[in-house]
């Protein structure tokens, strides 16, 4: 018996704009709105940014509660997770959020390059972070951009860093960062397994146009997929996405191909090892 795949919506990071993509969430209750049509199209996670009125990132604790009430209010059940990314912070205002004490946070435990910068996280605002979502039972998500991070996510795992079990994510494909390659994802495959057990939750995520790719790659090996605008703006080379809700049944659509059934979010709970999520609002 597979186990059902978890799949999240990253549903409008930083980066893109109405520009690039008019279907992309910026105001709260777009993302609200967006959410909610991702989350009846089978997303179990959302993975959340703010963003400023103008469009640009924010890391506003108070955008941040108002996003979580209307998810918890709209999406009962769906597993709420909070970007501590460094594009729309910087040091400790990173985790500004953590005291709202979503379901779980982005946790990124190395540094690397991105495009055009270096994507900083230095070694005690990682311990910081760590410490943070400890003290508010938040789960961290490991946002793997090297192999490095998933060895010194295990190193923090044993040293008591991070209490649960690990949930790694593979990101791959951002420029200058490591590209999609299946060797290296297999790679990566095996040293969650030999690090953290056979049984070891994972996910992975392809940015831009190996987006599917990564899905496929994902879902096919028995792990979770993430998918949304934050990554990808496309269906295709030639047509934009429509929704967040696209990108997910897309990926609805994989995991069929591959015999996966989707996880509700009882069941990603349970799987990632989650608190129980809010009840149907009346």
């Amino acid at each position: 018996m597979t186990t059902p795949c978890i799949v999240c919506v990253a549903i409008t990071g930083s980066l893109p704009q109405k520009s690039d993509n008019p279907a992309v969430p910026v105001s709260i209750a777009e993302q609200v709105e967006s959410t909610h049509a991702a989350f009846e199209a089978g997303a179990s996670i959302v993975h959340a940014h703010v963003r400023n009125d103008d469009g640009s990132p924010s890391s506003d604790p108070d955008r941040f509660a108002r996003l979580k009430e209307g998810l918890d209010r709209h999406c009962p059940g769906m597993i709420i997770q909070f970007s501590t990314g460094g594009r729309s912070g910087a040091g400790k205002a990173r985790g500004a959020m953590l005291p709202l004490r979503p379901d779980m946070a982005s946790l990124s435990v190395g540094s690397n390059n991105f495009p055009t910068r270096v994507y900083e996280n230095p070694p005690d605002l990682v311990d910081w972070l760590a410490a943070e979502m400890l003290a508010h039972d938040i789960k961290p998500e490991i946002e793997a951009f090297d192999l490095s991070h998933i060895l010194q996510a295990h190193a923090m795992w044993q040293r008591g860093q991070i209490r649960d079990l690990p949930y790694v994510q593979f990101v791959m494909g951002v420029k200058n960062a490591m590209p999609a390659d299946r060797a290296v994802f297999d790679c990566y495959i095996r040293t969650v397994h030999r690090l953290f057990g056979p049984d070891a939750p994972w996910c992975a995520a392809g940015i831009g146009r190996h987006q599917a790719e990564l899905n496929d790659w994902a879902i096919a090996a028995g792990g979770h997929a993430r998918t949304g605008l934050e990554d990808n703006i496309r269906l295709s080379r030639d047509r934009l996405a429509p929704s967040n809700a696209a990108l997910v049944t897309r990926t609805v659509e994989i995991c069929a191909k591959h015999g996966r059934e989707v996880a509700s979010p009882a069941e990603a709970r349970r799987i990632l090892g989650l608190r129980q999520g809010a009840a149907v609002p009346a």
